[in-house]
């Protein structure tokens, strides 16, 4: 039952109105899953206002299959590149810090997604010269980067449905994706005709932009909401700007822009690079690009599997616990000098970093005024995007230089700072004054 405010006594009991001013997104849902958000000062509504009926429930399932699927296309591109890197620098004859160039071009537009990503992999697939492969990268950072914001930012300003559920389950396709693509591109990256690889992505790229058009048909987000009966957001009468001056007067946003920046870095230098270091360090064959496949099915599992385990030590702290846990797993890959050990810690490392980002999207959606979820999850996905291009070329300008054996000290300082920036994330909306 949701909880009633003062002066509602009057109301039937049986007649809450939606509203979007409620403190809270997910401690107020019944058994079925659909949030009871306070009642509104205002006469009774139909029932057929209240309950969402077959039709609306069915959008709303297909509105979610979609988001999954448009997830799941970065996903399969970002675990791509992991056993790909040694025969692109082998084909191409570059370094670590030149092939990282990759990495920082991706990032440059982040500010149609599924159709510069058609492009992108049109160019990339036909073993274009290394500086025309490198610009296809601008292009697939764009498509990557728009789907990454804009399916978080939909999910999380939802009402319906049990949030910390969805967005885990949201995420984990972005981890069946990354952990797929490895099984495929380790097999492609011994073959003559390497490059064909992103024809595979090119053809989930046009199934993902045919289903988002078929699904929200061009439509405003306002307007895809009427479909699963969820209520419209509140507008401001200072307009669209002041809502986005508010955002970025929050702190709590920026700190949570530096978390997602840092956390997805982390989260794409290990699943790219890794594969690299196993060659490398551990004297790994041409099936290493497996390694990269494993950290990412550990992100995928964990972002279900520890779904309990979150809300039972609560989302807040279990944070500390999952980035103390990667922390020491990534002591073990760097100080036992056994590939196989790696191998398994590694895919724990993903494992217990899978779950944070799903998290961090929830808890920003509870944390932050409710004008402020959209704009705020895309400024803090953009930041994500930029720290998934930025970290991993850093690391490959060190490891130029050290080399790849840098790679875990790297690492370990990135979950350091994820840790100390979470404890100053604010734990509750009044905390944002």
């Amino acid at each position: 039952m949701g909880h009633r405010a003062v002066g509602d006594e009057g109301l039937d009991e049986k007649s809450p109105i939606p509203s979007r001013a409620s403190p809270t997104l997910e401690d107020d849902r019944d058994a079925s899953g659909i949030t009871q958000l306070p009642k509104l000062e205002s006469g009774p509504v139909s029932e057929a206002a209240l309950e969402p009926t077959s039709r609306m429930k069915y959008d709303a399932l297909f509105q979610f299959m979609t988001l999954c699927f448009s997830i799941f296309v970065p996903g399969f591109n970002d675990g791509t590149l992991g056993p790909l890197l040694p025969r692109i620098q082998a084909v191409y004859h570059v370094g670590y810090t030149t092939v990282s160039l990759i990495f920082l071009i991706s990032c440059l537009v982040i500010v149609v997604a599924s159709f510069c990503m058609v492009f992108a992999y049109s160019l990339e697939s036909a073993a274009v010269p290394f500086p025309a492969f490198v610009f296809a990268y601008f292009f697939n950072g764009y498509g990557s980067a728009h789907l990454n914001a804009g399916t978080n930012a939909f999910l999380a300003s939802l009402n319906v449905g049990t949030a910390s559920t969805r967005m885990g389950i949201l995420h984990a396709s972005y981890g069946l994706g990354a952990m797929a693509s490895p099984l495929v591109s380790t097999q492609f990256a011994q073959l003559p005709r390497w490059s064909f690889m992103y024809l595979i992505i090119l053809g989930l790229s046009l199934v993902a932009a045919l289903l988002q058009s078929v699904v929200f048909r061009f439509r405003t987000q306002e307007q895809c909401w009427e479909d699963i009966g969820q209520p419209p957001m509140p507008q401001d009468s200072d307009g669209i700007l002041a809502r986005y001056k508010k955002v970025f007067r929050l702190r709590a946003v920026h700190l949570m822009a530096l978390f997602a920046f840092t956390y997805v870095g982390h989260e794409v230098t290990a699943g790219s690079w890794i594969v690299t270091y196993v060659i490398n360090q551990r004297h790994g064959g041409p099936s290493s690009g497996y390694t990269s496949s494993g950290f990412y099915g550990g992100l995928m599992v964990g972002r279900i599997a520890l779904l309990p385990v979150s809300k039972w030590i609560g989302e807040r702290r279990v944070v500390f616990v999952y980035i103390l846990a990667v922390i020491a797993l990534e002591f073990i890959v760097w100080f036992v000098p056994n590939l196989f050990a790696g191998a398994i810690s590694i895919s724990f490392v993903g494992f217990f970093l899978g779950p944070i980002f799903p998290i961090l999207m929830n808890h920003a959606g509870r944390v932050l005024p409710p004008d402020c979820i959209s704009g705020a999850i895309g400024w803090t996905g953009s930041w994500g995007a930029a720290g998934a291009a930025v970290f991993p070329f850093i690391t490959g300008a060190i490891s130029s230089k050290a080399g790849i054996g840098a790679l875990l000290p790297v690492l370990i300082a990135m979950a350091s700072v994820l840790f100390v920036v979470w404890a100053c994330v604010p734990a509750t909306r009044q905390q944002l004054a």
